[in-house]
């Protein structure tokens, strides 16, 4: 087994994800089968806790493993499953070694961080490494080590020490070290400045980790003269140092290191010369000159809770491009804050509240993506109420779902104050409710979690026939709320079809309007499944209904170009400065507009 470690320094947010996930996507084109782990130093569990604000979304497992978002970019780069195991905390780690000092594991020791606490941690690498994530027989021949944080961080000094001992442990020519560091521009001179990174590799070093391979981020492409000062001070080959400068979409970035041979100085330093091929990476080169050719704009209106921090619908915004590009368009996100489109903002902020609905009505799409919590539902409504009633495509997700059941209650069914049981407790007419083998005691890993199994009901719908007219698909879950099963009947004699369910036939998946261009609400994430060239076939859906080619493919049936396999199909949907804006407002591809940051 060979192992990769990527590191960062300076600053947090330089993209050691995207550079992790290149990497692995690099070394894949190589013919190697590759997996990944993420190290996150907090104390939490996992990330399912965790406020979107605070660390951006929680991407979900087929396992039900709530991890980091970066699990997200490696799944979608590498086209692989993985599991919870492959996400490392610090609360993991005490955890387990907690449990065996309560069990007598250590049985008249000192239970210490040196060595069990970075014992630990090393035997669950080793343990994970080999598991494998393609789908094939017999383990991984690498696997990609990000650790997150920065150098120097205190939550980080046991991995710090675990990877240094590691790293002696599997010994030379199997373990590889990129650091990335930050080479900033001062605007000033206009100089591009080398101490940032050579106090940070100081640091590093100190630690007793030496690098390998430097990964400079920087504005522009770094200049001779500056790797050479570099590779002077850090004591790294000039041909061991790679620029990673901004483009223009992130599919961009594993070209990026092939053109600077990254992978034969990884595939050098790990003796992998001579059993790896060159890399081929023809298909995701096409799609990367594709995206950046796309003009024709395809407008979609994301009302949120989250919108003041784009990374909260990281995985949405993901489906949202691969689905986009798929349909030869520009996609266009309309950021509106659910809360502007609600009454009070009119008295309140009507200026936000005017500028909301105007970005609203200029959609081409409208989607209400997950969330917990009232702030925002009734905005979220008003925009469901405006796509049936105006027969504006529309897609709802888990919360979206449900408040586009409860929005069809209050305007078809008249019953003024249906709502979900979440938001109003004491509603006559619950039409969503909180699922009976749900904890209402612990909040950590007690929801509907991971891949579940959806039957369609009716064949002739628009979803099944999406998901190429199969009879069930597995699509990840992550709720505490469902749809009352008590009511569908009555909503169902009203016009609305519950063309999904589960293995029960009790628990609504999958809604739908017949009579209307698009309008789907799931209560399953789809976009956790979406892929570059293979997009989320609901997504493709809601793009495709938006410019006109929805009716053309569904009677002809999914072009096999488009890779639709189970609704399984990444582009960073921000630019590869983590969510800097470009000069023309756009992130990464993606022309943006918003109503205002709300937090």
């Amino acid at each position: 087994m060979k192992y990769v470690l990527v590191t960062g320094g300076v600053v947090s947010g330089l993209g050691k994800g995207v550079t992790a996930s290149s990497i692995g996507l690099i070394l894949k084109a190589c013919g190697l089968r590759v997996t990944s782990i993420k190290i996150d130093p907090y104390l939490n569990t996992d990330a399912g806790t965790m406020s979107p604000f605070e660390h951006g979304e929680v991407y979900v497992l087929d396992d039900g493993g709530e991890v980091d978002l970066d699990l997200g970019n490696y799944e979608r780069f590498l086209d692989i499953k993985l599991t919870g195991d492959n996400n490392i905390t610090t609360g993991k780690i005490y955890q387990s070694v907690i449990d065996k000092e309560r069990r007598g594991d250590y049985l008249g020791k000192t239970v210490q961080v040196v060595p069990h606490i970075t014992d630990a941690i090393r035997e669950w690498i080793e343990r994970v490494a080999v598991i494998p994530v393609d789908g094939k027989d017999g383990p991984p021949d690498v696997c990609v080590i990000e650790l997150g944080g920065t150098i120097g961080d205190i939550e980080s000094m046991p991995f710090i020490e675990a990877l240094g001992q590691f790293k002696y442990r599997v010994g030379a020519g199997n373990f590889c070290l990129i650091h990335v560091s930050l080479v900033p521009v001062l605007s000033v001179v206009g100089e591009q400045k080398t101490k940032p990174t050579q106090h940070s590799v100081r640091g590093l070093r100190s630690l007793g980790l030496t690098p390998d391979i430097l990964a400079c981020r920087s504005t522009t492409e770094l200049d001779e003269n500056v790797m050479e000062k570099i590779s002077r001070f850090c004591h790294v080959p000039v041909d061991n140092i790679i620029t990673l400068y901004d483009v223009s979409n992130i599919w961009r970035v594993p070209l990026l290191l092939r053109e600077q041979k990254a992978h034969e100085a990884i595939l050098k330093v790990l003796n992998l010369k001579g059993v790896a091929r060159e890399p081929a990476l023809g298909e995701w080169t096409s799609r990367a000159e594709l995206c950046d050719k796309l003009h024709e704009p395809v407008r979609v209106a994301m009302v949120g809770k989250y919108t003041g921090l784009s990374d909260a619908y990281l995985s949405v915004l993901k489906a949202l491009v691969h689905a986009a590009v798929s349909c030869h368009r520009k996609l266009c996100i309309d950021w509106i804050a659910a809360s502007d489109l609600e009454d009070e903002a009119s008295r309140e902020n009507p200026d936000n509240y005017r500028s909301a609905w105007k970005l609203l009505k200029g959609a081409n799409a409208i989607l209400v993506p997950g969330g917990f919590g009232d702030r925002g539902v009734e905005g979220k409504i008003h925009a469901a109420r405006y796509a049936r009633a105006n027969r504006i495509p529309f897609l709802g997700i888990c919360l979206g779902m449900q408040i586009a059941v409860i929005e069809f209650a209050r305007s078809i069914l008249q019953l003024l104050d249906a709502n979900s049981t979440e938001f109003d407790p004491n509603t006559q007419n619950p039409c969503v409710i909180f699922m009976p083998e749900g904890s209402k005691t612990h909040m950590g890993g007690t929801m509907r979690l991971g891949s579940r199994r959806t039957y369609f009901q009716v064949a002739d719908c628009k979803s099944a026939k999406l998901y190429g007219n199969q009879s069930f698909v597995d699509e990840r879950h992550r709720h505490r709320y469902e749809v009352n099963p008590d009511m569908v009947q009555q909503l169902e004699d009203a016009g609305l079809s519950f063309t999904g369910k589960d293995e029960s036939g009790r628990r609504m998946e999958i809604v739908e309007l017949p009579d209307h261009p698009y309008f789907i609400g799931v209560q399953f994430h789809p976009e956790f499944k979406s892929r570059p060239g293979k997009p989320s076939a609901l997504f493709l859906g809601l793009i495709a209904a938006a410019t006109g080619q929805l009716e053309t493919f569904l009677k002809k049936g999914v072009p096999k170009t488009w890779g639709l396999s189970n609704g399984t199909s990444g582009l960073k949907s921000h630019r590869y400065v983590n969510g800097t804006k470009l000069a023309n407002g756009s992130l990464d591809g993606i022309y943006c507009k918003g109503n205002g940051i709300h937090v």
